[in-house]
């Protein structure tokens, strides 16, 4: 298993969302947990599909903190998703098109950057960009 697997499990998550965003959060190569974006279907402004698999693996583990994962994320994490990143602690972040790449395809944006969130706070976490960028971006010309 390597980065272009995982990333292209969130890829599949995403085609089951409300918008074309999947996440997935693995730890020692193993997929942990896997969500999409259901804002319209619960109405809910913040379900987000960073969000969402966050939530989703805190409520399984019963621990508020994912010290030690990475998360993978078809678009780079909104400042909403950036900042619940820090809170749970994730350790690596891994998303394919970034926000000025979704702006570009007029896509609604906060453009201000995960990599911004994360320096303003007070963690270190690892951001790797554009992993499987073009794939990442056809989701969203199809919507």
């Amino acid at each position: 298993m390597n980065p272009e697997y995982f990333m292209r499990l969130a890829l599949a998550e995403a085609e089951k969302g409300d918008a074309p965003y999947g996440a997935v959060i693995v730890k020692d190569n193993e997929v942990m947990a896997a969500a999409h974006n259901t804002v319209k279907r619960d109405s809910d402004p913040s379900a987000h599909a960073e969000i969402n698999v966050i939530r989703s693996l805190t409520a399984k583990l019963k621990n508020p903190s994912l010290e030690g994962y990475s998360i993978y994320t078809t678009g780079e994490p909104c400042p909403m998703c950036a900042t619940a990143c820090v809170w749970s602690g994730l350790s690596e972040i891994v998303y394919g098109a970034s926000i000025q790449d979704l702006i570009s395809l007029n896509q609604s944006q906060i453009y201000i950057s995960c990599e911004e969130v994360i320096a303003k706070s007070f963690r270190k976490i690892k951001v790797k960009k554009d992993l499987l960028k073009v794939e990442c971006l056809e989701l969203f010309k199809l919507t």
